[in-house]
């Protein structure tokens, strides 16, 4: 979470309105580079190293633009490396870009503005701000002293969060104290103590078992639709993304290769569905009967991938062919089709054209 300790002032002129006052967070052409030094392993090159170093530039970012409207919770999608974090530390001020023009809340975020700030929350999963050896609502108590929270709302949004998140004697317990999932209820807890308007969300729930994936999925929900929270969510486990979003903006190599709805992403890069066929005759083999690739098969169940152009026709033969007792026609798993879509941009060998890539219209509608 952003910490508004070391922060300028906010005078009027610096809060800059975006175009209607539309978008949430406005991002135009951002871009991000870093120069990283390099060397040999070995005292040899160490030592030359420190007379004559060696350094190369690597783009993090590449000139992706999005809007994002009041309400709406977008997931954020790409491989490891593919610039997702970067750009979220650059929507919330702790990197400075280096080029291209952001407006959050209609704030310039890298300026860092208390006002800007008080707005605001990113989690990292990987990250903590909870102190290690005290309880967490020492923790809680600081947040409140740092965001000027008046003591009434909150004593209200502690209870709030306590409740729903059935945090309970946890927050009376040293952190350290605490399992990955609890240390993780708390940690969320505490970045919506202020009752931020934007809610940057990397990896929230890495790491965590299933029960607690679905509370913490949950909690998000609820906070969303109870506040009208702006939510940008990244995560690797594409039941988040499944279950919270409708929108999704997808990178690769700092560019962006996506923006839509998740629906429209599944049309867009699968080109199979996928039928499930039970059998009256469990003991018939499919094989080489051209009705499709046979991916799974389990007491009578069997699982065909059929390209999609010709899903009409085989499902024809096989209720023609077949004692068929049911059949359903799915859509494959967001995580194959997200799998198709980075296989296929590495296979091409080169990134997909922006402007292209963002012609298609993103779904605003609020989660």
């Amino acid at each position: 979470m952003v910490s508004p300790l070391t922060t300028a002032a906010t005078s009027p002129s610096d809060r800059l309105g975006m175009p209607g006052e539309v978008s949430v967070i406005s991002v135009r052409d951002l871009r991000k580079s870093y120069r990283v030094a390099e060397r040999e392993a070995g005292l040899r090159a160490s030592l030359h190293s420190l007379v004559r170093r060696q350094t190369r530039d690597v783009t993090a970012v590449r000139g992706i633009s999005f809007d994002l409207a009041p309400g709406e919770v977008v997931g954020f999608l790409g491989p490891n490396g593919a610039g997702k974090t970067t750009t979220l530390k650059m929507l919330s001020g702790l990197l400075h870009p280096s080029g291209g023009e952001t407006r959050v809340l209609g704030y310039v975020p890298w300026r860092r503005q208390k006002d800007f700030l008080r707005q605001i929350a990113l989690v990292m999963g990987q990250r903590n701000q909870l102190t290690w050896d005290i309880p967490a609502l020492d923790s809680f108590e600081l947040n409140r002293v740092i965001y000027r929270i008046a003591l009434p709302d909150y004593r209200r949004m502690l209870d709030e969060v306590t409740e729903l998140l059935d945090l309970g004697p946890l927050i009376r317990k040293p952190v350290r104290n605490l399992s990955l999932g609890e240390r993780m209820k708390c940690e969320v807890a505490a970045a919506l103590l202020h009752r931020p308007q934007v809610l940057f969300l990397d990896e929230p729930t890495i790491g965590l078992d299933v029960t607690m994936q679905r509370r913490i999925r949950g909690f998000i929900d609820t906070y969303n639709r109870r506040y009208g929270a702006t939510v940008l969510l990244t995560s690797h486990y594409m039941a988040d993304v499944e279950a919270l979003c409708r929108r999704v903006i997808v990178i690769h190599h700092g560019t962006l290769l996506y923006d839509g709805g998740l629906a429209g992403l599944v049309e867009r890069f699968s080109g199979y569905k996928t039928l499930i066929v039970e059998l009256e005759d469990p003991s018939l083999d499919l094989d080489g009967r051209d009705y499709g690739e046979v991916v799974a098969r389990e007491e009578g169940r069997v699982t065909l991938r059929v390209p999609k152009a010709d899903t009409a026709a085989v499902t024809g033969r096989l209720l023609s062919d077949l004692a068929v007792l049911d059949l359903t026609i799915e859509d494959p798993p967001i995580e194959d089709v997200i799998e198709q879509v980075f296989a296929a941009e590495s296979a091409a060998g080169a990134s997909v054209d922006p402007a292209t890539a963002a012609s298609v219209e993103p779904e605003s509608a609020a989660v």
